[in-house]
């Protein structure tokens, strides 16, 4: 089974978050950066449970700086095969999206992970946008998948429950919360990360259609106002007059 990870990179939960440039960058002073965890503990460690189930390769691909690297060795860390870095700053989701999709255009790749979202934009678009411009089926927010011989039993979790579907490969999907077991780098790993091959390729040339103008930080939440439960009528004026949402 030949399986592609995308991984990304994000600021901690912690971060502080700001812009400059008039809202128009994100400013990255202080601010330390990871490993997607949607992309990192279920995507990644799903693809790497299945090469261990059923044998095959997992190669990890990510779009950045050299910067980045650091992510994509720790990914090799944890057991990728392999690793693709193409050079650029990403523009956008479909930018990446373009990207991932011609690198693994003629791969072969049985089975396509991302994370269902990254924790900083949000999106939840990657994933289907490589699918689409594949031409193969995505299925999104998948908590479970199993096999049984080349049929893939899959989870996904939709409003209000779950919906099971069966899909042969090549298919791509996005990871959510169950899908795997979050696996820590032990020194063996993270030695052999040293000299896994990762391979640095050159955007192909791109027609992306959307982009990032502004950024702004949501307001400050306000303090929380203590109501006397028997005090009914301070209640209701408070929703009325203040929250407007009777």
């Amino acid at each position: 089974m030949k399986i592609l990870v995308a991984i990304s990179q994000t600021p901690e939960t912690t971060a502080r978050i700001a812009f400059k440039n008039e809202g128009t960058i994100f400013d990255t002073n202080g601010v330390n950066f990871i490993m997607n965890p949607y992309d990192e503990w279920y995507a990644l460690v799903r693809a790497l449970e299945l090469k261990e189930q059923k044998g095959g390769s997992v190669t990890v691909i990510h779009c950045g700086p050299p910067a980045n690297e650091v992510i994509i060795r720790k990914a090799l860390a944890i057991g990728a095969d392999d690793a693709v870095r193409i050079n650029m700053e990403p523009l956008s989701a479909h930018s990446i999206a373009i990207q991932i999709a011609a690198y693994a255009k003629d791969q072969s790749f049985d089975v396509i992970f991302a994370g269902k979202e990254t924790i900083d934009y949000n999106e939840s678009l990657v994933g289907g946008m490589v699918a689409e411009l594949l031409d193969l089926p995505f299925i999104s927010h998948v908590s479970k998948l199993v096999y049984n011989d080349a049929v893939a039993s899959v989870t996904r979790d939709i409003e209000g429950g779950e919906e099971e579907i069966e899909v042969t490969g090549p298919y791509v999907v996005s990871a959510a919360k169950g899908l795997a077991e979050q696996r820590i780098p032990n020194m063996r790993g993270i030695m052999s990360a040293k000299t896994k091959p990762l391979q640095v390729i050159t955007p192909v040339p791109e027609e992306s259609t959307a982009d990032y103008i502004h950024f702004q930080v949501p307001a400050a939440k306000t303090s929380v106002k203590m109501v006397d439960p028997n005090n009914m009528d301070e209640l209701v004026r408070l929703l009325h007059e203040e929250a407007k949402v009777i």
